[in-house]
């Protein structure tokens, strides 16, 4: 039923472009997702302190972020109009060149993940399609290109001995894994976060992240979000960005903001 209802998402306008093609958001994305004019709440802004602020990014996955991945029929549209993989990757660049410490919150699921008692709706979906699974917590068995792993252009930031790679997120927020220790032991209390998907892990973090005490700058098009009958998830995830985050950049403002350290 999950399967049939993502295939249905996909042909109710999904565009087929494989990752590879994305480039930099699109101008008529940037029209349709575009500020307000005369914004009516206080403009709130996040300066980098070098030693204090890390990059975190969310599920930079083949399940999320390639044409390969499960859920490419309802959020492909949105990552092909933002250049989300690009985009990302651009952050890995400009963090590594600057010396800014990474932080990845992967998600995956284990079979007895698929035990639970209860489930949302988008758990439900994510459960029932094979999305982010692993064979077990002790194993790689099958991990390596499969919709778990990180997208192949990431590998060479993620994998480089320096990048710090969290436990697994379970359902959205980084609640039940280790980022915030880790980010507390590195004495992190700036973060810039971008990753998938944007209502939903990438959303939740914000929110879990902002509760703990941390500021929080979110790169508005290094993130997308599913495209459904039931709504748009970027255009929802922007509307709260705005409300809550302690910024909302463009790719093109953070690479500059992290390599003059501002």
């Amino acid at each position: 039923m999950a399967r049939r209802r993502l295939l249905a998402g996909a042909a109710a306008g999904a565009v087929s472009l494989g990752a590879a093609s994305a480039q930099a958001a699109t101008p008529e994305a940037k029209e349709l997702y575009a500020d307000p004019e005369t914004p009516g709440l206080p403009q709130v802004d996040m300066e980098i302190t070098p030693g204090r602020t890390a990059l975190v990014v969310t599920d930079p996955q083949i399940d999320f972020l390639s044409e390969d991945g499960v859920t490419w029929g309802v959020v492909g549209e949105s990552v092909t109009e933002q250049g989300t993989v690009d985009n990302i990757e651009r952050l890995f660049v400009a963090a590594k060149a600057a010396g800014m410490p990474v932080f990845i919150s992967p998600h995956y699921y284990y079979p007895h993940d698929h035990k639970w008692a209860f489930e949302g709706t988008l758990e439900k979906t994510m459960h029932a399609i094979g999305m982010f699974d692993r064979p077990g917590p002790l194993s790689l068995d099958g991990f390596q290109g499969s919709g778990a792993d990180w997208m192949p252009q990431y590998k060479p930031y993620i994998e480089d001995g320096e990048t710090v790679i969290c436990s697994p997120h379970k359902v959205y927020s980084p609640a039940q894994n280790d980022l915030n220790l880790q980010l507390r032991k590195r004495g992190i209390d700036k973060v810039i976060l971008a990753g998938m998907s944007a209502n939903l892990c990438t959303q939740a973090h914000l929110y879990e992240l902002l509760e703990l005490g941390f500021e929080v700058a979110v790169v508005r098009d290094a993130t997308a979000g599913a495209k459904v009958p039931e709504g748009d998830g970027y255009l929802a995830a922007i509307i709260n960005f705005r409300m809550v985050a302690n910024g909302v950049w463009w790719t093109d403002d953070a690479v500059e903001r992290i390599t003059r350290g501002v």
